[in-house]
């Protein structure tokens, strides 16, 4: 069988819509779709903490989390090499080297600064991204759809501001 190296937008959408329907009716029911209490977990883990009385809050959800994050590697890695035959491993990718510069440092300085303030924003809003963008909206749950159209709106702007001559 032979696939196409990129799906349209559209098939694109219901493959993930039909994936993430199936996903969370078999095995995750009674498990929103989250990352960031993953970090906190494995963090609590790390450095022992998982007695405390965040960590013992966090244990069941940070747990699924990990998996999750582990299944979204696995996933993106087996579909990269196997059947859209495009994985590469690059710290510099084409679009960063043509609007901005070719530093490897400077590239990895805005990927930290950029993650950290995803990841501290989310957890200052006792949430996640991902938790707030695919569960809530997923379940149309108000907060989810307005978080969503406040990300996509910040998302072309700041991509506006960052890659001013695109």
């Amino acid at each position: 069988m032979v696939f196409p190296k990129r799906l349209g937008w559209i098939p694109g959408a219901v493959a993930i819509a039909l994936l993430i329907w199936f996903t969370f009716s078999t095995f995750g029911a009674d498990r929103p779709i989250g990352a960031s209490t993953a970090i906190a977990y494995m963090g609590a883990w790390l450095f022992d903490l998982q007695n405390g009385e965040y960590g013992k809050k966090i244990a069941n959800p940070g747990a699924w989390e990990v998996i999750f994050l582990m299944g979204v590697l696995l996933g993106g890695f087996l579909t990269s090499v196997f059947i859209t035959k495009t994985f590469k491993f690059r710290i510099l990718p084409p679009l960063w080297k043509k609007h901005k510069n070719s530093s490897s440092a400077s590239r990895l300085f805005w990927s930290f600064i950029g993650g950290f303030m995803v990841v501290f924003g989310a957890r200052l809003a006792g949430g996640c991204t991902s938790g707030h963008f695919l569960s809530g909206a997923s379940q149309t749950a108000i907060s989810g759809l307005i978080f969503g159209g406040v990300v996509i709106v910040v998302l072309i702007v700041t991509g506006r501001l960052f890659y001013k001559n695109l």
